[in-house]
């Protein structure tokens, strides 16, 4: 019950902001003496500070206000794309304290490399997290490939060329010295883009189907506002659903993938762009807003293919909103038509409505932002099993 308790004055504390103790009495149903006796133990593990005096409006003493720690324990979150690497750190407000990010042909390169990489930027941004007072308890990293996140492997990521990889697993081995005591987990960039939808986006319902598309693409299904992960954790691989069966041979092995005919590369071949540097998805923006024929037929195509491909996802699960992510939700302007015309051709067995669908206002940074909240959602939900967890790991360093 005290647990339960203890994640009720968290939840209050994160929902509505600073708030004194009879405020979060009255929002938890709590007595003042239980919320007082609790945000003590919260305080004890640096995950609340009080404010000083605040004015309740009400006759008698003012109370103090409360709020979540804006220093302590935060969550880092790492991204390893097939262009470039990234890495941010969140505080308990949910806030973004640190983004960085560097460009990285990551395409075939060797793991230990990409990884070797991924710690310098992950040590630059704990330089500036810890200037701020903040210290991570939690690191998640988004890769673009299947996830066994119980070990904590990359199984297979086709667009990185890699199979097999042991990320979490031997973390000792490439994150920076203050990180090696600190939980290590990996998921599916999907995944973390459709949480990060479901924490920071606009309204969503309960209920959604979130693309994420750039060189890959990937989905994830949120169903009651949880992720939907499937038997093995691999739910979600848009990519690699059969467009045409006796298309062209995919990077999976398989043929008339999805991505064969609305990947990034397919789509530059298919524009002119083949080989062009910089941010592909610019280019296609700007030749696009500059009315190039080629650029504005490629989208199109590439727009119908995904539309194809979801009409079955939709048929399967009548979500109740369809978000398209990642970097190709800068593209939408020019995606979005042929998707809603292919869902309303082949989603005819209900009524469909075309402005279920919408492009992600978090677009490319979803993943990264997604990776960083998943911490501090778990403090939240549960501060007594982090409070615990700190205790251990300070008897450890006192021993």
């Amino acid at each position: 019950m005290r647990r339960q308790n203890l994640a009720l004055v968290m939840g209050a504390l994160a929902a509505h902001g600073p708030s004194s103790r009879a405020e979060v009495a009255e929002r938890t149903g709590l007595t003042r003496a239980a919320v007082g006796s609790l945000v003590n133990e919260l305080a004890a593990a640096g995950l609340t500070t009080d404010l000083g005096l605040a004015p309740s409006g009400r006759v008698g003493r003012p109370g103090t206000a409360l709020a979540l720690s804006g220093q302590g324990p935060a969550g880092l979150g790492l991204e390893i794309a097939v262009e470039h690497l990234g890495a941010c750190v969140i505080d308990l407000h949910g806030t973004v304290r640190t983004w960085v990010e560097i460009e990285a042909p990551n395409r075939g390169r060797k793991p230990g490399e990409v990884l070797a990489e991924l710690s310098d930027v992950a040590a630059a941004a704990l330089q500036h997290a810890a200037a701020q007072g903040l210290h991570p308890v939690g690191t998640v990293v988004a890769v673009p490939g299947l996830v066994d996140a119980a070990s904590g492997t990359v199984e297979q990521a086709p667009n990185l060329g890699w199979r097999d990889v042991p990320v979490a697993a031997s973390p000792a081995q490439w994150l920076p010295a203050t990180l090696r005591a600190v939980p290590v987990e990996v998921d599916n960039e999907a995944n973390l883009g459709a949480l990060a939808e479901l924490w920071h986006g606009s309204t969503r319902p309960p209920d959604f189907v979130h693309v994420s598309a750039q060189a890959g693409i990937g989905a994830a299904v949120v169903i009651g506002g949880r992720l939907f992960r499937g038997a093995r954790g691999f739910a979600g691989e848009l990519g690699h659903v059969p467009v045409q069966p006796d298309g062209p041979v995919c990077t999976c092995g398989a043929r008339g993938c999805l991505e064969q005919y609305a990947g990034e590369e397919t789509v530059l071949r298919a524009a002119g762009l083949a080989g062009v540097g910089g941010d592909h998805i610019k280019t296609l923006t700007d030749e696009a807003l500059a009315g190039n024929r080629r650029v504005l037929d490629a989208l199109d195509r590439a727009g119908r293919a995904l539309g194809t491909a979801l009409s079955g996802a939709v048929n399967l699960l009548d979500p109740s909103a369809l978000v398209l992510g990642g970097a190709y939700a800068e593209l939408g302007e020019w995606l979005l038509p042929g998707m809603r015309a292919e869902l309303a051709a082949r989603v005819t067995v209900r009524p469909w409505n075309s402005e279920a669908l919408q492009p992600s206002e978090l677009g490319r940074r979803g993943p990264l932002l997604g990776a960083g909240t998943v911490t501090i959602r778990r403090i939240i939900e549960d501060p007594a099993r982090y409070a615990a967890w700190r205790n251990t790991r300070e008897v450890r360093k006192s021993s």
